[in-house]
């Protein structure tokens, strides 16, 4: 079956850096989009930004332009979502996302999910 693992969470300081690793396994992801979205506590899971499989095409979440990038690589079967500039705010759970077709900010469009990973900014 699908499956989505990502890794690389931790905690860091204000304006500290991660970069976050999803492990895709199960079926072939060609025609798959990928994403990342993130869960704050108390808060409803939000999209932060998505690539094509099979091109270059990416969407982003307007306030983490500049400071997020999200990357693949297709021979390994890995997303990645490197995050600098790190914010207080930015500390959630953040998730994997896998869908059908074209890069997509809708939450309810994606197929597949992985179980998160903690990510915490201190100040």
């Amino acid at each position: 079956q699908v499956q989505l693992v990502e890794s690389g969470g931790g905690s860091v300081h204000t304006g500290g850096s991660l970069r976050l690793s999803c492990a895709a396994s199960g079926r072939s992801f060609s025609d798959h989009a990928m994403a990342w979205f993130r869960q704050a506590p108390g808060k409803e899971r939000e999209f932060i930004a998505a690539i094509a499989w099979s091109d270059d095409k990416t969407l982003y979440e307007d306030s983490i332009k500049g400071r997020f990038t999200i990357s693949r690589d297709n021979a390994k079967n890995m997303v990645y979502l490197q995050m600098n500039s790190l914010k207080v705010e930015d500390t959630a759970v953040y998730f994997c996302a896998a869908r059908f077709g074209r890069p997509e900010s809708i939450r309810a469009s994606y197929w597949y999910w992985g179980q998160g990973t903690q990510v915490t900014v201190s100040g």
